[in-house]
């Protein structure tokens, strides 16, 4: 899972896997559904995404994560 944020046009984009979307739904205003060939969701974008939600913090509860570091 990755999460993107583009500043420029203040969305924030979570990528669920790497598998291209094929399909896109919008399911509420601004929020926006990727879709793989199979129907699965692949990520989701966020228009105007610091006026939703605070993004100067980002917690993870429970997930088993592999540590990895920049070289």
């Amino acid at each position: 899972m990755k999460l993107h944020y583009y500043p420029e046009t203040d969305s924030l984009y979570i990528e669920l896997k790497a598998d291209p979307g094929v399909e896109t739904r919008e399911v509420a205003e601004g929020l926006i559904v990727d879709l793989d060939a199979q129907g699965q969701v692949v990520g989701f974008d966020i228009d105007g995404a610091s006026t939703r939600f605070d993004l100067t913090t980002l917690e993870t509860i429970a997930l088993p994560l592999t540590v990895t570091r920049a070289a």
